[in-house]
Formats: C-alpha cells, sequence, structure tokens
C-alpha cells in the first residue's frame, strides 16, 4: 500500500525520471479536461474511504517519518505538521469528500452577453492544466493539493519534503485507489518519485509540462521557487499574521481571539505572530492576554512598555517585527490607534492574514480596507486563514500575490477560462 506505484529512485538520471513524470501528466490532463464531475467525485469518494481503510498503514509509515525526523532534530512545529494519528487521517478523509460535494468549475459559465453583430459570447471556467505542488513536512496536503486539483480539472504533480516521503507516498496509494475504481489514468495525480533535491530544480523549469507551481513550505523553499522558476508560480511568501485591539475592543472577545490566533497551532501559516494593542487599554486588556500566552509555554517578546506589564516579557528586537516563528513565540507591540496599526503591518507584513478586535464597525471597515493583505477579519481568529473553513472544501496554500489567485487557492483558483463565441455565418464587415 505504501507504493503507490511509484518508488525512490535517486541513482537514476533525475532529468529522464521528471520528463516521464511531466509526459503522463499531460496526457492525464487531456483526459480530465472532459471528465464528466460525477467520475471525479467517484475517484474522491473511494479515496476517503481507502484512507479510512487503511488507517494503521499510514499511521505506521508515518512513524517511520517521524523516527527520522527525530533523529535529525527537526522543530517541534515542522513534527507537529509531519505528524498523522487518527483525527487527522478522518480529516483528510472529510476533506476529499467536502470537495467532492462542491460544485465542478470546470464549464461553468461565468458570464454572457451578446454582440450587435449577433456574436454570443460566454466566458467559460476551463482547467489550468497541470499543477506542480511543492511542499514541505505536511503529510496531508498531498491528499487535499491531489483532490482540489482532480477537482477542477487539472493533472498534479505533488513534491512533498523528504521528511515526509514515506507518509506522502502512503496518501497517494489511496489516491490511486480512488482513480481506478473511477476509471481514471493513475497519472492524474503523481508524486516525484525522489527525495533527491535536484527533482525540484528541474521541475522549476519544465515549462513544456507544467503550467504553474504551487509552492507550499518555508521562506527558503518559497524564495528559491520564486527566484528561479521559469514556469508561472502562486506566490506565498511567508504568513506574518498580525492582530490589533482596538481600544473599543470587548476585552473578553480580544482575550479568546489573542490567545487561538497563537497557540491553536504555532506551525501553520494562518497563526498570529505579532500582537499590536492600542494605548488606551493596554493596561486594562493585555495583562491577561499575557498571562494566557505564558501559561501556555509561549514566549513572549514585546516593547518596553509590555515588558513593564509582566517580567516574563522579554525584550522584542528590531527583527521580531518582521519574524515568522511558526513555534509557541509571540511578539507584542503597543500603537497609538489604527492609523499606526495601519502602518506597522503594511510596513512588516507579508500580506497573508491580519484581524482587528473592536466593536466599531466604521474603525474595523477602516483598518479593512486600509491594507492590501490576501485575508482581512474582523473579531476573528487569523486560524481561519484556510480553505475549508471558508467553506473552500480545502486549499492548496494562500496566495499573497496580486496576479490570477489570491487567498485560499481552491478548486475555482485553479481553473481559468476560454471564450465560447457562436454565430450564424457571422462575418466582420
Amino acid at each position: 500500500m505504501a507504493g503507490g506505484g511509484q518508488t525512490e529512485e535517486d541513482g537514476d538520471d533525475i532529468g529522464a525520471i521528471m520528463d516521464m513524470v511531466g509526459h503522463g501528466a499531460v496526457s492525464a490532463s487531456r483526459v480530465l479536461a472532459s471528465t464528466p464531475a460525477d467520475t471525479k467525485n467517484k475517484a474522491l469518494m473511494a479515496a476517503a474511504s481507502t484512507l479510512r481503510e487503511n488507517a494503521e498503514t499510514l499511521i505506521a509509515e508515518n512513524k517511520i517519518d517521524m523516527e527520522a525526523g527525530r533523529a535529525k532534530e527537526l522543530s517541534a512545529a515542522l513534527m507537529d505538521r509531519l505528524e498523522l494519528n487518527a483525527d487527522r487521517i478522518e480529516g483528510m478523509a472529510k476533506g476529499l469528500e467536502a470537495i467532492a460535494a462542491l460544485a465542478d468549475p470546470v464549464g461553468e459559465v461565468i458570464t454572457s452577453w451578446e454582440q450587435p453583430s449577433g456574436l454570443k459570447i460566454e466566458r467559460v471556467r476551463m482547467p489550468l492544466g497541470v499543477i506542480g505542488v511543492i511542499y514541505e513536512s505536511r503529510p496531508n496536503v498531498t491528499a487535499d493539493a491531489g483532490a482540489l486539483c482532480l477537482k477542477a480539472g487539472n493533472a498534479c504533480i505533488l513534491r512533498g519534503g523528504s521528511e515526509s516521503f514515506r507518509s506522502s507516498r502512503a496518501i497517494l496509494s489511496c489516491l490511486h485507489k480512488g482513480l481506478s475504481e473511477a476509471g481514471l489514468p493513475t497519472a492524474c495525480i503523481q508524486m516525484v518519485p525522489t527525495t533527491d533535491r535536484a527533482a525540484v530544480g528541474k521541475m522549476l523549469t519544465m515549462t513544456d509540462s507544467i503550467d504553474v507551481i504551487v509552492p507550499r513550505g518555508g521562506q527558503s523553499l518559497t524564495e528559491r521557487v520564486m527566484r528561479e522558476s521559469r514556469v508561472p508560480t502562486f506566490q506565498h511568501l511567508v504568513g506574518l499574521c498580525h492582530t490589533y485591539i482596538h481600544k473599543d475592543a470587548d476585552a473578553d472577545k480580544a482575550r479568546r481571539v489573542a490567545l487561538n490566533a497563537k497557540m491553536r497551532r504555532t506551525g501553520i501559516c494562518g497563526a498570529m505572530e505579532t500582537l499590536l494593542v492600542d494605548k488606551d487599554v493596554v493596561n486594562s486588556v493585555l495583562p491577561p492576554i499575557l498571562d494566557d500566552f505564558i501559561a501556555a509555554e509561549c514566549e513572549v517578546r514585546g516593547d518596553d512598555a509590555v515588558q513593564s506589564l509582566n517580567e516574563k516579557v522579554v525584550p522584542a528586537k528590531n527583527e521580531d517585527w518582521d519574524a515568522e516563528y511558526l513555534d509557541a513565540i509571540v511578539s507584542v507591540k503597543v500603537v497609538d490607534g489604527v492609523s499606526q496599526a495601519i502602518a506597522h503591518i503594511n510596513t512588516h507584513g507579508s500580506e497573508h492574514t491580519d484581524a482587528i478586535i473592536t466593536e466599531d464597525s466604521e474603525v474595523a471597515e477602516r483598518f479593512m480596507n486600509g491594507l492590501s493583505s490576501a485575508i482581512v477579519m474582523h473579531n476573528a481568529s487569523t486560524q481561519f486563514a484556510d480553505g475549508g473553513e471558508f467553506g473552500m472544501g480545502a486549499e492548496i496554500g494562500i496566495a499573497t500575490g496580486k496576479m490570477h489567485a489570491r487567498g485560499p487557492v481552491g478548486v475555482e483558483q485553479l481553473t481559468t477560462f476560454k471564450y465560447k463565441v457562436r454565430g450564424d455565418g457571422t462575418t466582420r464587415p
């Protein structure tokens, strides 16, 4: 079950291996472009059932990856991302079912109109073609990315991190079982069959077979992809997320949201990294929040005003305002009103997800309109920056660029469009 029809072949020629994978993906994408929704949904539902049936196998393969991760002394955040357990496998299965339940975007008429010439024109969604997804520790991305690409009519080539190779390969086997049961080629969802890092470099040059690259991982990975790729990419550099507590915030809401935004899962891109607090309420609202962080074993790095409130707060350095910790560390800064909060976020943020806590709806609108972040929130935890929580079934990542896709990349964002033009012997004068 673990092999998925692919094996690790580091000794073979990487270019030849990747060319073979690319050719298979292009062929499969042509099949998928006209595959009915029912067939794609059948594959997803069968894959979900197979995940559940093979939970013990998945956990056993994951344990080998976890042991290797401990030997490599991976950080606690990376180990958390890497781990598979019964709940996370069930979450993957439910994610596939949720994607199957989504409306099929392929063939959707986005808009239509008629010209004075008599031409009838429709703008219609169509698949992108072949999507390359490069990601790190989280093996569940294998299921999410494969399913989303399939639903949107795309073939995909997945390259997970070497630390999750066995786990991802076992998940791929379940996806392949679903494809086979639906009568679809297993090349619809492929995984790079080697941990050799040269495969990533090759993927970034495969303009003849890959239509778009989606990087999902740490800053070093995404920066490399943005720097080296000859294939168009969905930009996602870092998730430097902020929460701003305004002077008219409800103290209880602020306390609940701040702790959840930081500590629910510290290793995800939607985790809050910097908390901004209005100077007018710093003495009343912030102390219990600091207590919550410290009780949860979260290191707090603060400016002078924050340090004066709790002796366990350590001094923040300039680089802390630009840090994506992905760990139980938070930087806290006092600001003088919403304008200063907006200025700080626009200077130090990554245009991922930023939130305001306030009961003043006009200030909330000013805050959300003043930021160019892909996701802006009012009275909600930044941990909701997730396609599943947006009702999109799942997402491949959060795009922070301004071209094509922005925010959660779900099935609609994995399509482009064409124009269907109909006439009746119509000629141009």
